[in-house]
């Protein structure tokens, strides 16, 4: 035999798993643009890590700086990352905060600071 509080705590992790996924799915579905070279080079990202664009100002392709080209790619490739991951951090500590707050009897939990506004 189930106690009734035991009823209300599945119901509240049944509650948890539905923002969870929610917040997944929101997430997966973010487009982000990471940025190198005062913007001379955009890559663009989904939410699942899919590399979708990249976008190089003809102005910095000289083609004796090929060196100079890489880097900037990669910079724009690991902006674009940290800025997806901050996103999702921010996405799944809201939904995590609010329900571990209310399963706690307290108030909700503090979210997580995002960071800088992104610039593009």
């Amino acid at each position: 035999m189930t106690a009734p509080r035991d009823d209300g705590i599945e119901r509240q992790f049944s509650e948890v798993r539905r923002q969870l996924a929610e917040a997944e799915e929101l997430v997966g579905t973010d487009d982000v643009v990471g940025t190198a070279g005062d913007g001379a080079v955009r890559v663009g990202v989904r939410g699942e890590f899919s590399f979708n664009s990249v976008t190089i100002d003809p102005r910095v392709v000289d083609p004796s700086e090929t060196e100079l080209l890489e880097d900037l790619i990669l910079a724009a490739l690991r902006d674009a990352v940290a800025r997806l991951a901050d996103r999702r951090r921010a996405a799944l500590g809201a939904a995590l905060g609010g329900i571990l707050g209310g399963i706690l009897g307290g108030a909700e939990a503090p979210r997580p600071d995002p960071g800088p506004p992104a610039v593009e």
